[in-house]
């Protein structure tokens, strides 16, 4: 069967390059291995054995970072809204009450109002407040579009204008573990969109959750006429006698397009590509994840813990790199998905603690040792939930702890990792002509960042209109 444009995987970046090809009338089509979309940011659910029916849970929403007042001109989200043509209304969209950064001698707070973040470093870090706002300018000033530009080391360049090297740890803790594929480090193009994504624009969280966003992209999908296979794994990545990308062999089909846009990540494509030259295969990132989700039978009480995320480190350095074993407790990220203004009170709660892991020694576990060290993992994380909210008196009525291997089994993503390559590809383009990578591997982040990557990258590669880019 022939199309316009073939687009691998359905997450965020997948569904948003489908939607706006179809609205363009492009014939395309949205393959897909498993039976829901959503890729990294999916949902699942569990049966509910004490009051019957099922609890649905996010994978990877933590929170929508650039939030944005109804209204507002000219920010990433109102980007999105205006290439898919939704409406703000929509999403539905809660904002945090604060997150917050916890070292062990000093806390940061930061909110959607940037103002919030400068007089904590004021209050914190006075002799640094002026370094901190010519960072400030720096952000502003850095165009972080620029589709030429190389790796930046963001440490390197931190150095130069911070002077505190807690104040450092502490601006970079956030920032690296909501989106870096780069141990210890990060491109600082990328810093500058999480530094903008978190401090500048902040967090919300739409009602409903991750299957909010996804259910809206898919209506649209459906509306302008695109075309999605579920259950549908693509196994090849054809090319002709010149070395282009002509189409794929799907679930032992072979369907046929001149554009093939990949959102499953620049080494997972690769492996789907037999003229791929060998002194460019793309990096596998090493950073992967696991986490603990617990359900209370009532809400941990505001006047117990109000913030909505809280970025835990326990010493003044800041390890962002695969844990030494297993998992690293040492630092975490405790996201309460029920601190958000305007949202209800009433009923369950929910805490879901993130630790960075270790695949190598995960993918090598038994089946029973498997089971054994997730136990481990949720103890750990449990303990870690009463150290910040000591006086709740809650029941724990339910928990699951999903893992790297987790992650490798629903996602695209080898080695379970979770913010891909350090080889990104920040125009989209591969050495195989008509073959283009779009979400992580593109460069943009988060869902938000997800969603403009597979529009940027439709309107630069799929309908090559510069009025529509």
């Amino acid at each position: 069967m022939n199309y316009d444009c073939i687009v691998i995987g359905a997450g965020m970046s997948g569904l948003a390059a489908g939607i706006r090809l179809a609205m363009f009338d492009k014939k395309v089509v949205i393959l897909e291995k498993h039976s829901i979309p959503g890729g990294l940011n999916s949902y699942y659910q569990r049966k509910n054995l004490d009051v019957g029916g099922v609890r649905h849970f996010d994978v990877g929403l933590h929170a929508l970072t650039n939030f944005m007042k109804k209204g507002e001109k000219g920010k990433p989200f109102s980007k999105l809204l205006k290439q898919l043509r939704l409406s703000y209304d929509d999403f539905r969209l809660h904002p945090q009450t604060y997150s917050k950064i916890q070292f062990p001698d000093v806390s940061l707070k930061f909110s959607n109002d940037f103002a919030l973040l400068e007089s904590e470093v004021n209050s914190h870090f006075p002799k640094e407040m002026d370094n901190f706002l010519r960072l400030v300018e720096t952000v502003r000033d850095f165009n972080e579009l620029d589709l030429t530009l190389g790796y930046r080391s963001s440490r390197e360049t931190l150095k130069q204008i911070i002077r505190d090297d807690l104040l450092t740890e502490m601006i970079l803790c956030p920032l690296l573990i909501y989106g870096s594929a780069w141990e210890d480090d990060m491109d600082f193009a990328q810093f500058v969109i999480m530094f903008k994504s978190l401090y500048f624009e902040g967090f919300g969280r739409p009602e409903g959750g991750v299957r909010t966003i996804i259910s809206l992209l898919m209506k649209k999908f459906e509306e302008a006429g695109g075309s999605i296979r579920f259950r549908t794994a693509v196994s090849e990545i054809k090319t002709n006698a010149k070395g282009e990308a002509i189409g794929v062999v799907a679930s032992g089909e072979d369907l046929m397009a001149p554009i093939i846009l990949s959102s499953i990540g620049y080494p997972e494509t690769v492996k789907l590509t037999q003229k791929f030259p060998s002194q460019k295969v793309p990096r596998t990132g090493a950073m992967t994840f696991l986490e603990s989700i617990f359900v209370y039978d009532q809400k941990i009480p505001l006047a117990v813990n109000d913030s909505t995320i809280v970025f835990y480190n326990n010493s003044r350095h800041y390890s962002y790199r695969p844990a030494a074993n297993f998992f690293d407790s040492a630092s975490a990220v405790i996201c309460f998905p029920d601190n958000y203004e305007t949202q209800k009170r009433i009923g369950e709660g929910t805490v879901r603690v993130t630790y960075m892991a270790n695949y190598e020694q995960w993918k090598n576990l038994s089946r029973q040792d498997y089971e054994l060290k997730k136990e481990v993992v949720g103890d750990s994380a449990f303990e870690l939930v009463k150290k910040l909210a000591p006086d709740f008196q809650g029941k724990l009525v339910f928990k699951d702890i999903f893992s790297p291997l987790t992650i490798e089994k629903y996602t695209w993503h080898m080695n379970g990792t979770v913010y891909g390559s350090v080889d990104k590809t920040r125009d989209g383009t591969t050495p195989v002509p008509n073959l283009f990578i779009i979400g992580t591997d593109q460069g943009f982040l988060g869902i938000v960042g997800s969603i403009l990557s597979g529009i940027s990258m439709a309107n630069l590669h799929g309908l090559m209109t510069g009025s529509e880019a």
